[in-house]
């Protein structure tokens, strides 16, 4: 059967962390931004706890481990254990455990995560290809990886050594601007080989597994800021999504979603998670959430009213995402964002 598909963001009578019993949050830009807290995130994340909801946090980045992490976040004021942290380095080993024997050797070409992760599972990180590894495995590395570690994966690799990446990330967020992410480094071994790696992280379907059987979340609520890896994520994963625009998404981005890239809910930042969410209602051949009306006409979204910005772009969302049906948005709604200073 068909998954129906999203044509505007959902309304909600209780508060998200009380419908939902685990928030699987992404990390960077949504709880912190090159290292600090981003604004509200450390006082609506308490109170989420204290209300009883189990707090998980789920990242691509397969360099840092769990232990490591938890540190950063206690450390921001956010007491996190190390079983509360769920990386695609994790995922990306059972994977590989799944499919060879226990104890094999696997090839890494990344950090500190990746071997972790694999020793957890019971196999053995080796350096070089001539170790006669029985899996390959790429993950993010730093910016200081060698070069050479590329050339050992893609001897491995061209010999018929079954490939796996921990995610395929182009790009990766960094104090200084935006810098190549695993996903570069894993082009590198497909242009050279022609091979494809099999992929476990976000959005695919192996990570949001490691998160249940992690987590143990009956209703979870994927909580992210990128429309490709965690709410695709939570698409593929058929659970609920909350987008904040703490992140890399802007209004025009959100508007031109296609169904597997939009949010169940919309929100500012980690206070919506303590809120519940207005409705969107039909308003004559518009959609009407709070003081705003918004319009799909032939060419462009109209947008009236006043009130909450956010208010008005879930309207916009519902003009635009019906307007797009299955497929993304093409109207112009410059003007209308322009309205919401957004």
């Amino acid at each position: 059967m068909s998954r129906s598909v999203r044509t505007r963001p959902e309304g909600s009578g209780q508060a998200l962390s009380e419908a939902y019993d685990t928030a699987l949050l992404d990390l960077d830009g949504v709880v912190y931004a090159g290292g600090n807290a981003i604004a509200y995130a450390v006082e609506s994340l308490a109170t989420a706890r204290a209300g009883g909801m189990h707090l998980a946090y789920v990242t691509n980045n397969a360099l840092r481990t769990p232990d490591t992490v938890a540190e950063h976040l206690t450390e921001l004021g956010i007491p996190t254990g190390a079983d509360d942290v769920i990386t695609s380095a994790q995922a990306v080993a059972r994977l590989i455990s799944e499919q060879v024997p226990a104890g094999s050797r696997v090839l890494v070409i990344g950090g500190e995560g990746l071997r972790v992760a694999l020793r957890e599972r019971g196999l053995a990180p080796v350096e070089s290809a001539d170790d006669d590894p029985a899996a390959v495995v790429q993950g993010f590395g730093g910016p200081d990886l060698p070069w050479g570690r590329f050339a050992e994966a893609s001897y491995a690799v061209a010999r018929g050594v079954p490939w796996f990446a921990s995610n395929t990330d182009l790009t990766i967020p960094s104090g200084r601007g935006i810098a190549p992410g695993n996903g570069a480094a894993v082009e590198v071994v497909r242009i050279a080989t022609g091979a494809e790696p099999q992929v476990a992280g976000k959005p695919l379907p192996p990570m949001h597994r490691e998160t249940i059987l992690r987590t143990g979340a009956e209703r979870p609520l994927v909580v992210g800021d990128r429309l490709d890896t965690d709410i695709e994520g939570a698409f593929n994963g058929e659970v609920d999504s909350l987008l904040v625009l703490t992140g890399v998404t802007d209004g025009a981005q959100l508007l031109a979603a296609p169904p597997q890239h939009r949010p169940t809910f919309v929100d500012n930042d980690l206070r919506g998670l303590l809120t519940g969410q207005p409705e969107v209602g039909v308003a004559g051949d518009g959609f009407r959430c709070g003081g705003w009306t918004a319009t799909a006409r032939a060419d462009r979204l109209e947008l009236e009213g006043e009130g909450e910005a956010l208010d008005g772009l879930r309207a916009l969302c519902a003009a635009a995402w019906t307007a797009a049906g299955d497929g993304s948005c093409e109207l112009d709604g410059g003007k209308a964002l322009a309205r919401l200073g957004l």
